[in-house]
């Protein structure tokens, strides 16, 4: 039975109390607890090390992993300590969605394995295979929509999306990329795209004008990212859908000298925060890729519903 003394001591620390609240409800690895506390592994370990020589913690091997949980014979009134914490410790709730997601992608097995072959992809040549060739089919199996590419630059991804859609609302807060994505739709006839000069946080669109706002690599440059999101609710119609292509939460602070990024990406946990705070159904946020070459950015996709 684990110290009661030795047990306080550790608890006094909020880190290794939300560690031990995460343990109580699910085993995990030391990569998944990263992911949901958006904490450094070797902190974690440190954190992880301490609770198992206080027996609190115990772990297994499975496979290439080791996997901690709560000791079984945890004493019980420790358990009641955690779950009276549960209540007064602010990261708490977010901790619970953040494992909800981790969980959620450790079972999703069919997204794995496509994972995976999107890995080999284009690494060998296939006569008439390419990402664009796949994009284009795949938006003619989507209904003709009204879509607003927000954030859309000099608009390559907003002429796709024009090849299907009914008419597509391009908005840049760039004068010169609102005037270069206009002349390049108007050379390649494409007539069913608007540009719009504007911003993020203020889009000059009406209330319910499209069925879907799109934010490509768009979000991390928004002073406000909650307020840009709001404000692509406001303009969806009920049942319109919001897609966020973002970068995942990385450490390369480079990038806001190199490419004018103001937010380092985003963690999945807070992607998922933005959604529900401005009143979206049916979210979904996974990774969808990961560069091979340094510093590995990696792309999160973000899924939610209006309320009809």
């Amino acid at each position: 039975m684990p110290s009661i003394l030795k047990a306080l001591k550790l608890l006094a620390d909020p880190s290794r109390l939300r560690i031990l609240l995460i343990l109580q409800k699910e085993e995990v690895s030391v990569a998944e607890l990263q992911d949901v506390l958006s904490m450094g592994q070797s902190r974690i370990s440190t954190h992880l090390a301490q609770l198992k020589q206080a027996e609190l913690v115990e772990d297994r091997r499975s496979g290439k992993h080791i996997l901690y949980r709560l000791r079984s014979t945890t004493a019980t009134p420790i358990l009641q300590l955690l779950d009276a914490s549960a209540a007064e410790l602010p990261e708490a709730g977010e901790d619970r969605r953040a494992l909800e997601l981790a969980l959620r992608h450790r079972a999703d097995k069919t997204r794995a394995y496509f994972d995976e072959l999107a890995g080999r992809f284009g690494r060998q040549y296939v006569p008439g295979r390419s990402w664009k060739g796949l994009a284009e089919t795949l938006l003619m199996l989507m209904p003709p929509l009204e879509i607003a590419d927000l954030g859309a630059g000099e608009g390559s991804f907003t002429q796709l999306l024009a090849r299907r859609a009914r008419r597509v609302i391009a908005v840049d807060n760039s004068e010169k990329m609102v005037a270069f994505g206009s002349e390049l739709a108007q050379r390649n006839g494409l007539a069913n795209i608007e540009y719009r000069l504007g911003d993020l946080e203020s889009l000059p669109i009406g209330d319910g004008e499209v069925d879907v706002a799109f934010l490509s690599q768009s979000l991390h440059h928004a002073v406000r990212p909650q307020r840009a999101v709001d404000q692509a609710r406001r303009i969806l119609k009920p049942g319109g859908r919001i897609v966020i292509l973002d970068l995942k939460k990385h450490g390369f602070e480079e990038a806001r000298e190199l490419y004018a990024d103001l937010w380092l990406g985003f963690s999945e946990v807070e992607l998922d925060g933005f959604l529900r705070h401005a009143g979206f159904e049916r979210i979904e946020v996974a990774p969808v890729h990961r560069e091979e070459e340094s510093p590995h950015f990696e792309t999160l996709l973000a899924i939610g519903e209006k309320p009809s």
